[in-house]
């Protein structure tokens, strides 16, 4: 399990976390919504290493990940997708999805093939550059990518953003399956309420680098959570 307790983060002199504390479980997706700007991607660098707290801790199955950079966390078994996708656009696919073999030993560093099972489109492009791929392509490539590190835990920044509806149906499908093929813990941030609501076992919500609410999913059609929710 992952554990976030008590986290603040700065930049410089702006606080875009204060006091935030989370779960998630093994074999469970728990969804981080918010408008923009609250800090629920500040909440995912934390995690995954790319920003380190002023304070409190990131805990992931007993082992304190405070201080470890991102490399490190790679190998803790903390998968990321991060918003925007960042692939590689002048590698290929193939080349892109071998840039997840970095936290492996020699023995794993192969691609699995629950990736095309996933992704079949991926199979079929793998000589072609990850910058002619079209946006939702990109995405999967960006999901199959974090695949390859073997992930006990999938850490995802707005999957859903820019992608078709056909691709984003493909995208809660893969992560529905990584949960229940794998009992892998799955944190994901999002702003589309309803991908949210179908997937997440657990939801929480910020506002202001603040946690204001937390419940099952269906607390999302709850007064208060909406008013955190509406612009």
């Amino acid at each position: 399990m992952l554990t976030v307790e008590n986290a603040n983060l700065h930049y410089g002199a702006a606080q875009a976390l204060r006091g935030i504390s989370i779960k998630a479980e093994m074999g469970k997706i728990t969804c981080v919504l918010g408008r923009n700007g609250v800090g629920k991607s500040s909440l995912l660098r934390a995690v995954t290493g790319q920003h380190p707290l002023s304070a409190g801790t990131v805990t992931f199955n007993d082992t304190k990940l405070n201080g470890l950079p991102a490399f490190a966390r790679a190998k803790q078994g903390i998968g990321y997708v991060p918003q925007g996708r960042e692939i590689f656009p002048l590698l290929t696919v193939k080349e892109n999805l071998e840039t997840g073999f970095a936290p492996l030993g020699r023995r794993d560093r192969n691609i699995p093939d629950d990736i095309f099972s996933l992704f079949p489109v991926l199979k079929s492009m793998l000589s072609r550059r990850g910058g002619d791929l079209s946006g939702g392509q990109q995405q999967q490539l960006a999901i199959g990518r974090a695949m390859v590190t073997r992930p006990r835990i999938l850490v995802l920044d707005e999957p859903t953003e820019g992608i078709q509806p056909s691709i984003i149906k493909d995208i809660g499908r893969a992560i529905r399956y990584l949960r229940d093929s794998t009992g892998m813990a799955i944190l994901l941030v999002e702003q589309y309420l309803d991908f949210c609501r179908e997937l997440a076992d657990y939801v929480y919500i910020m506002d202001r680098g603040e946690i204001v609410h937390e419940g099952l999913a269906e607390t999302l059609d709850t007064p208060e959570a909406r008013r955190h929710l509406t612009v």
